[in-house]
């Protein structure tokens, strides 16, 4: 694999230094490998949170240094000033506290912060994500109508970043939300769309995820 530019560009400031005396380079250096650090941190820590993801079926024990490697990113963005990384950092710092530390009301926070700096600087992806997780949160604390806002806002800037899967991952949550209200029909139409979507964008994971929710929503109906 090729050696990731900055890296080689402080080589190059090194032997500048040492060489010729030319010492400016060496703080460019040091915020261009804070900067690759960052990004690293961040992809070590998704990975780990892959893997958790991946198990926790039968295994729901934290991934070593999961919360540690975002946490690392988000100190090194902030030192950097860099606000999309800092929203980015922040909103798997709340998804570690949500989802694996099952969490609510130290994520909530975290994650309103993460939308905040999402929005500020355009990052849709995120933005959407921290909307989605803020959503999950409402409805596991019952308030039906936020978490429909919520994981509704969502699902319009995936549609229009173009991230069809994740309109399909939202419209879960929204059969669900639907079906809670009494409107199992609705839901079902909901969930209907969702498979549909699904599938022709090959979400295998969210499609088991629709199956599960259309059998939840069934059999409620059947005992009304």
């Amino acid at each position: 694999m090729v050696a990731d530019a900055r890296i080689e560009r402080a080589k190059v400031f090194y032997q500048r230094s040492v060489i010729a005396g030319e010492n400016d380079g060496l703080t460019t250096a040091d915020r261009e490998l804070d900067a690759l650090e960052a990004e690293l941190a961040l992809a070590r820590g998704r990975i780990r949170h892959g893997r958790f993801l991946a198990r926790r079926a039968e295994d729901e024990t934290e991934e070593p240094g999961e919360l540690a490697a975002f946490e690392r990113a988000l100190e090194l963005f902030r030192a950097l000033g860099d606000i999309r990384g800092e929203g980015e950092s922040l909103f798997w710092i709340g998804a570690v506290h949500q989802v694996v530390r099952r969490d609510h009301a130290t994520a909530v926070p975290i994650l309103e912060r993460s939308r905040d700096l999402a929005t500020k600087v355009g990052d849709r992806e995120i933005a959407a994500e921290a909307l989605r997780h803020l959503g999950i949160a409402e409805h596991a604390a019952g308030r039906l109508g936020a978490a429909r806002e919520h994981l509704t806002r969502s699902s319009e800037i995936r549609r229009e970043a173009g991230l069809p899967a994740g309109v399909a991952a939202n419209m879960v949550g929204l059969g669900y939300i639907t079906a809670a209200e009494g409107r199992h029909d609705d839901a079902l139409s909901i969930l209907d769309e969702a498979h549909a979507l699904a599938l022709a964008h090959g979400a295998h994971n969210i499609l088991l995820q629709i199956e599960e929710a259309q059998a939840h929503v069934r059999q409620i109906r059947n005992r009304v």
